[in-house]
């Protein structure tokens, strides 16, 4: 009789998709202020025995990734409760590193895990300014206002420059995942801070992750058929859904032409 009245249990579940960071109008990529109020909520839900967050992106900003990252920390330390991460087509980069906020991950043995590096990119006009007959005038204050400047020749200072930046960044990164993956991480031939990337099933052999298996799937295996899985996702306000879907056809343009370069960086 006892049994009819048991109260299930809740978990709530967070869902990040998308590239990390905000670049262009109206974009709706992953960052930490539009993240922020659904994990304070998330986190709140009482006696939930977990938080389970769904994570889907090729990365981009380090910034975010970082800040998102420490914000789940946070609340899980504050308010005592175990964080369980699904990797879905992928979790690269700076998305990997929000993962390393779970006390477990998970994901598909197709999913793509890792590209624990840093990378910069950009194009070189030079030439082509030559040919077409433009004059390129630079006037700064400070003489490394100009670095990297892409109708300019490079420089090697400014090179060694970026790559000491980067190297920073990169060390952040490993740190990141060691502390959070610990004796978990295994040692083998392969070079796990390389900036490759694997699949879930290779994944799990490096210890990147824990186990294979989706959110739905582990949840009710590990709190029972029951369990009542409470979603917590960004919406798209009205006003950006508006304006977003107005005049401004080449800003959306080159915005979707750069969120879907870093995604196919992964073949996807």
């Amino acid at each position: 009789m006892l049994s009819i009245f048991k109260k299930k249990k809740t978990i709530p579940h967070i869902k990040l998709t998308g590239v990390i960071g905000n670049v262009g109008k109206f974009k709706q990529g992953i960052d930490f202020s539009g993240q922020e109020e659904i994990i304070l909520k998330a986190f709140s839900v009482k006696k939930a025995p977990c938080v389970a967050i769904t994570i889907n992106s090729p990365g981009g900003s380090p910034v975010q990734s970082h800040l998102i990252f420490n914000f789940i920390r946070q609340q899980a330390k504050k308010n005592k409760k175990k964080v369980m991460v699904f990797a879905e087509d992928i979790a690269a980069s700076g998305g990997y590193l929000i993962a390393c906020a779970g006390d477990e991950i998970y994901a598909n043995s197709s999913s793509i895990i890792g590209s624990i590096g840093v990378i910069y990119s950009s194009f070189g006009f030079t030439e082509l300014i030559k040919k077409i007959g433009v004059e390129r005038r630079v006037h700064t204050a400070g003489k490394n206002k100009s670095t990297l400047d892409p109708f300019l020749d490079e420089k090697k200072e400014d090179i060694e420059r970026l790559k000491n930046i980067q190297l920073d960044l990169h060390k952040d990164f490993i740190n990141v995942v060691e502390k959070s993956r610990g004796a978990k991480l295994k040692k083998s031939e392969v070079e796990l801070f390389s900036g490759e990337f694997w699949s879930g099933t290779k994944a799990k052999e490096l210890g990147l992750i824990d186990e294979i298996g989706d959110a739905n799937q582990v949840l009710r295996e590990k709190f029972g058929e029951d369990v009542i899985i409470k979603k917590f996702e960004k919406s798209k306000s009205w006003l950006s859904k508006k304006l977003s879907s107005s005049n401004d056809y080449v800003d959306q343009v080159a915005n979707i032409l750069e969120e879907k370069s870093i995604w196919q960086k992964y073949g996807l």
